[in-house]
């Protein structure tokens, strides 16, 4: 297995993760939806926190990016729901 493949993989698990937390914080959603909201999040999340110049101080990158994330697919299921 490349190590692009590896990434890409490490990118799925990472998005199911975080819009599996998202979904417990606003609701419902299959694995599908878990993984749109996830990577979706993750850029959204990312943006985000550096546009305010947020730094969670977690030392862990693995919890770091599922934290960022899912504060991203919070923020985008929302956002979602607003819109439709």
């Amino acid at each position: 297995m490349d190590d692009n493949t590896r990434k890409l993989i490490v990118m799925a698990l990472i998005g199911i993760v975080a819009g599996f937390l998202a979904s417990i914080v606003v609701g419902g959603g299959g694995l599908i939806q878990y993984l749109v909201s996830g990577v979706i999040g993750a850029f959204v999340g990312g943006w985000l926190l550096g546009t305010l110049g947020v730094n969670l101080g977690i030392k862990n990158p693995l919890a770091a990016q599922i934290i960022t994330a899912t504060i991203g697919a919070i923020v985008v299921v929302i956002l979602a729901r607003i819109i439709v």
